[in-house]
């Protein structure tokens, strides 16, 4: 069998639908020898390669409301950011032990963020997973940047929403490309109503046409690139995510069978 590894893309609430993915492959026996994920795929990515069974992801990010995971800054001026990490951080070591290394992980797991002093990715697969999981989740503006490493890390979708090529330098043999974002321009049927809203689609914007851009260039390094049926599902209000769910359970089940014949191609 060649090596399977999946890329989780970025996606706000919309990202609850890779839990829902990995679940239909996980009932068809297809089991990822690695993983890459970005923002909300970091987060299910590294729960996923932790062991965190995949039911008990589903019943928490379910239940999710915005108070469970965003905390205010007193002073949001001076920190960057309107919210701490403060509850985010207690839900995930909740899952997974605060001490946990990606050295520690039971599936190879990496994933990105963006460094705002050099403007560049920054692959994240060393020390503490936690810290990394959430510099990699780090929307600018609404959280404040990690420092790690001499670095100002931010989400790493700002560059890199899909992390294809990460999860290729794992040693996957076979890529599949989760996009829960897909064509953001075609997403919204009203114009914007207030400023929070005209940013929000210009970084949607931007984002789209970034990620069809570098789609086009790796072309050749992914075998299967797949996007749930989300609709105009928004990724930054926490609501439909059940519906998030059974789109990806959806895609899920609909690409088991090719994602098998792609991981048997070859096979002794």
């Amino acid at each position: 069998m060649k090596k399977l590894g999946i890329a989780l893309g970025s996606g706000g609430a919309r990202g609850v639908a890779h839990v829902g993915f990995l679940k239909a492959l996980e009932e068809e026996g297809i089991r990822a020898d690695c993983v890459s994920g970005c923002s909300m795929g970091a987060v299910v990515g590294a729960c996923y390669c932790a062991g965190v069974p995949l039911d008990t992801v589903k019943k928490r990010v379910l239940a999710l409301k915005l108070s469970h995971v965003t905390a205010l800054n007193v002073n949001p001026i001076r920190t960057s950011g309107l919210f701490r990490f403060t509850k985010a951080r207690k839900i995930l070591e909740s899952y997974i032990p605060p001490e946990t290394t990606f050295a520690d992980l039971k599936i190879p797991f990496t994933c990105v963020a963006t460094d705002l002093l050099s403007g560049t990715t920054v692959e994240l697969n060393k020390g503490k997973l936690i810290d990394a999981v959430l510099a990699s989740s780090c929307i600018p503006g609404a959280f404040s940047p990690q420092q790690m490493d001499g670095k100002l890390l931010v989400d790493g979708g700002v560059l890199e929403r899909v992390p294809t090529r990460e999860v290729r330098k794992l040693g996957a043999q076979v890529v599949v490309a989760v996009d829960v974002l897909g064509d953001l321009t075609t997403s919204r049927a009203e114009p914007p109503r207030n400023l929070i809203e005209t940013l929000l689609r210009y970084v949607d914007i931007v984002d789209t046409r970034m990620t069809q851009r570098k789609q086009r260039q790796r072309s050749r390094h992914i075998d299967l690139w797949l996007e749930p049926a989300l609709g105009d599902m928004s990724q930054y209000r926490v609501k439909n995510l059940a519906f998030a769910y059974e789109k990806g359970y959806e895609l899920g089940k609909a690409n088991a069978e090719k994602i098998r014949s792609l991981i048997a191609d070859g096979e002794d």
